[in-house]
């Protein structure tokens, strides 16, 4: 590990900065645990959002904004509430900024639930059932033990929460990060809990219950 006064250059700390959103300082001393390594200080810094999150998730949001974003000349719609816990951090351009990009990944990406927790039982269970019926009617895996299909099962059940949950997809301005970890780095960078409430997103031709999250 460098030492603390291990000099790390101007030019990296603003490419981790505008990669990450993190405050300059952060970024600075993740680079000199990281050894100057930008890849290992994004995944330590995203280590550190994570904890930051966590902390202060037990906190109230109670504040926020409603945005809005329309696309393809007025065929989709999206609305999300996000919260925080004051108004002036509502009034932040960060906030905002974050929020519209929220609204940007619903109408791109068309997710049905904010978070895997929000899936209905009886929704996972039939995923389940269709995914063994699928591996059961595939004569490669047919034969295989049942520990083992159920193995499958939860591997192919994971990629239905990264399609469907909100959370759990990955970012489209960035893929190699999810809006979870987005997420995170927000709250970390604001100070504050940061909750996307909920959404609805419209799109012309669909039916009532197509549209209902």
């Amino acid at each position: 590990m460098n030492s603390p006064t291990t000099e790390i250059s101007a030019q990296l700390v603003k490419q981790l900065r505008e990669q990450t959103g993190a405050g300059m300082m952060e970024c600075k001393k993740a680079l000199q645990e990281a050894n100057g390594s930008l890849s290992d200080a994004i995944e330590i810094l995203r280590k550190r959002g994570a904890a930051v999150a966590a902390k202060k998730a037990t906190r109230h949001a109670r504040e926020g904004i409603i945005s809005s974003y329309i696309h393809m000349g007025g065929k989709v719609g999206v609305l999300v509430e996000i919260n925080c816990e004051t108004d002036f951090v509502a009034k932040n351009d960060t906030f905002r900024e974050f929020a519209k990009d929220i609204t940007l990944q619903i109408a791109a990406a068309n997710p049905l639930y904010i978070s895997r927790s929000d899936v209905p039982e009886d929704i996972i269970n039939k995923e389940k059932e269709i995914i063994l019926a699928q591996l059961q009617s595939d004569p490669k895996n047919a034969q295989k033990p049942a520990h083992v299909l159920n193995t499958i099962v939860e591997g192919k059940l994971e990629r239905f929460y990264q399609t469907t949950c909100l959370l759990d997809q990955t970012f489209i301005k960035d893929p190699d990060i999810t809006i979870q970890q987005l997420l995170n780095s927000k709250i970390q960078e604001i100070g504050e809990n940061i909750v996307i409430r909920r959404f609805v997103r419209f799109q012309v031709g669909e039916t009532q219950q197509s549209a209902q999250t």
